[in-house]
């Protein structure tokens, strides 16, 4: 039958997965980092996801297609639900593929999937004095926020945790050679943010051999909330772990260490 659905360009696709959650018929998903059709017969033709993507890759087109299977849908959301009930009850690891460990977190947003960056290849040094070098990250896994860090994250175990207040990035130039490096980046802002880190950070602390913990503060009042929350999980967790605070000032300086 003839019939309205949706239409993905692959050229503008940038893989962020906003499409996957706006789509409650579950019809797409995330393959070789493009959004795509799972089958015609799943979508409802009414673009719902379409608001949702910011490069416009998706569009509603007439062409022959299955028709919309309304059971089918709510069958196989079903076997969702009852798939992820069990894999909760049964505390199931999911493998690693390609450095991606595809966990399901509580926001279920694709792009915050747990996954280890590799070291890339050092750049060659330009020669001349006058060409500013290449800078490399030094950011070893995704997701950083805090919150959405998957506490059984593979990267963690037998880590070197930095805790910053994100104002730290764009106060300290040299963030990720200084701080970053050889260490597992976790950020927060206390004063934007609800809630309190100090219980995740104590149920990381609790599902991990940290090596140490690095607090990561402004020279501000309301930065001393991170780093109480660290003292606090490190408490909680009955661990001894060496564990440092050094304070950033407003205009860039290293002020206490």
């Amino acid at each position: 039958m003839k019939r309205s659905i949706i239409a993905i360009d692959d050229s503008k696709c940038n893989g962020c997965g906003l499409c996957i959650t706006a789509c409650h018929e579950g019809a797409l998903q995330l393959m070789d980092g493009k959004a795509k059709l799972v089958t015609d017969a799943y979508c409802d033709g009414l673009g719902a996801c379409l608001p949702e993507c910011p490069t416009g890759a998706i569009t509603i087109e007439e062409r022959e297609a299955d028709a919309f299977d309304e059971a089918a849908v709510k069958a196989r959301s079903a076997i969702d639900a009852d798939v992820v009930k069990i894999r909760t009850a049964m505390d199931v690891k999911p493998a690693k593929t390609d450095g991606v460990f595809p966990e399901t977190l509580a926001c279920g947003c694709p792009g915050t999937q747990a996954r280890s960056i590799p070291t890339k290849p050092a750049a060659a040094k330009v020669q001349d004095p006058s060409v500013m070098q290449p800078r490399e990250s030094q950011l070893r896994q995704w997701p950083v926020q805090i919150k959405l860090v998957p506490v059984k994250a593979p990267y963690l175990q037998n880590a070197h945790l930095l805790v910053a207040a994100d104002c730290t990035a764009y106060a300290y130039a040299n963030i990720h050679n200084d701080f970053m490096k050889n260490k597992i980046t976790l950020i927060g802002c206390p004063k934007l943010d609800e809630g309190d880190y100090a219980e995740k950070i104590a149920a990381i602390l609790a599902n991990n051999e940290i090596k140490s913990i690095t607090v990561l503060r402004m020279d501000v009042p309301c930065c001393g909330g991170i780093a109480n929350a660290v003292k606090t999980a490190l408490i909680r967790s009955g661990k001894m772990i060496p564990w440092q605070v050094v304070t950033i000032g407003t205009g860039g300086e290293i002020l206490a260490d």
